[in-house]
Order: C-alpha cells, then structure tokens, then sequence
C-alpha cells in the first residue's frame, strides 16, 4: 500500500532540519507523497518541492494556518499556489504577529522566574523564521525547567497553562478564505485540539463551510481509534473530505516519525486521492 504524510514540518522543528532534509527523510521511510505544511509561512515550499523532484517524492504545497480561537484552531492548506500575492503578504503580517506573540510568552516565562530571552529563542531557532513554543520548550529541557518538551508544554506552554498566549494574525474565515484565494482548499487540523465536545465542534466547523472549509483530519497522530470514527462520521455528514498526518516536527515531537505516528498511524493514498477529488471538484 502506498503511503502518505499530509502534516510535516521543516522550519518549527528542531531547528536542524530543512525541507530538503525533510523530504529526504519521508523518501527513506518509502512514503509516496507529503505535504510541508509549516507554521505561518510558505519560505520552505519551493526547496520542498525541489526536493521531492530530486527524490522521487510527490510533494503537495501547503502550510498550516493559525486561526483567533479561545483554543487552538489551525487551518491547513493544500495546493496553494505559493506566487500568490495575497497569500505572501498574509504570511508576512502573520510571522510578524508570531514573533509579538512569542514576545508575550516570553515576557510570561520570565513573570514565572525563568531566565529566558528572545535572543536565546531566535538562536534555537537556527536562522529560521518561524519562532514557536517548541524552541522555548528545548530551551526550558535544556536549562532543567522542564524534563521534556512535552512536559514543557503541559505545564507552560499548552492552551490553559499562564504563559500560552492566543494572539493570532487570522480569524478561522480569513484563514479559509485566504487558502481559497490562493486556490488551494482548507482543512481543519487535529480537531481535539480545539477541545470542544462533538455537537458544538460540528456546528463550530458548519460555520466554516460557506468560508470555503473543504475537509477536516481524519488521521492524526494523537486520535484515539473512537476519535477517528467520529471524526470521519461528522466529515461524511458535513460533506467535507478528510486528511491526515503525523504532525512530523523532527527532535521536537521525538516520538513522532515521518508517515507513522503513535500506535503505528499510517496514512493511505487513498487520502490524497481524496482531496485532489475535492480540489477538482472546487476548482474544475
């Protein structure tokens, strides 16, 4: 069976891996096709795609959106087109609002005693862009304030916890429609994230759906076996595709390898069939 990760990420991992490493990592362990879907930015789409033509691996342009929630709502977007202009500026306000967002954990960490700075964020960052928790979190494992980038998150870092900030550049409508100006179609990510029970998330998602919400994941590494057959009844019943993915982020979710996830999650072809359908069917 072929098979697929429609959810990785190169600039927000562990800071030493690039797309091209990335993709060269997805061909080793046999995958058919991925999608580098990175936070708030489309900077490592065209080494990507370079990459899978070097390599032999199907590459899908994408990127994983945030979106204003009380939670965390992350909209993915694939098959964007990533000359688009109005995407490209979007993705220059939307780091800029990531870095002041980062600021604002930073300035919490250190309300809480810990001696951390935005110098020392931006140089675990590695050059990269994109600043994220995962970097705090590495930083915190490293310094001892926290025995694992998970439990860095579970204490600190996660929604709840004092020093996670919500600021975010896009509402979950922009975020979709601006995934559809740049002709790609919108899907929700890791839909128990956004912690709400089953009928208010499917009214919750209904309402994305004049927006342009095309589909929401069906496999992820996190789901439950009842999480998945739930997820996928209410995408069948809301008439949205479904996509899946480990959520790849290299050191930084250690126990995550490319196209497997917990419990040996393994992403079928069939599911990019599926939203290459759904594209078709959105765009002719």
């Amino acid at each position: 069976m072929k098979l697929i990760d429609l959810h990785t990420h190169s600039l927000c991992s562990d800071g030493a891996q690039t797309p091209y490493d990335v993709v060269r990592t997805a061909a080793a362990a046999g995958l058919s096709a991925i999608a580098l879907s990175d936070h708030d930015t489309i900077s490592g789409v065209r080494e990507a795609l370079d990459a899978g033509s070097a390599l032999g691996v199907e590459v899908i342009p994408a990127v994983e959106l945030s979106a204003q929630s009380d939670t965390e709502l992350h909209i993915l977007g694939y098959f964007i087109d990533i000359q688009n202009k109005r995407l490209q500026d979007a993705m220059a306000y939307a780091l800029q609002v990531r870095d002041e967002r980062q600021v604002e954990v930073c300035q919490k960490l250190n309300e809480q005693g810990f001696d951390i700075t935005m110098e020392e964020l931006r140089a675990e960052a590695n050059g990269n862009p994109v600043l994220c928790r995962a970097h705090f979190a590495q930083i915190m494992v490293r310094k001892g304030y926290a025995e694992s980038v998970k439990d860095a998150f579970n204490r600190y870092l996660s929604v709840g916890c004092y020093a996670y900030s919500n600021r975010q550049a896009l509402t979950g409508p922009e975020a979709v429609s601006l995934i559809h100006e740049a002709g790609g179609i919108a899907v929700a990510a890791h839909l128990h994230l956004i912690k709400m029970p089953d009928e208010p998330l499917r009214e919750y998602l209904r309402e994305l759906i004049p927006y342009g919400l095309d589909g929401i994941e069906g496999y992820y590494t996190d789901y439950t076996p009842d999480m998945e057959q739930r997820y996928r009844a209410m995408a069948k019943e809301l008439g949205l595709t479904i996509s899946g993915g480990t959520d790849y982020h290299g050191a930084n979710k250690p126990h995550i390898a490319i196209g497997k996830g917990k419990g040996n999650l393994e992403i079928p072809y069939s599911v990019l069939d599926g939203l290459r359908a759904r594209h078709k069917e959105v765009y002719g």
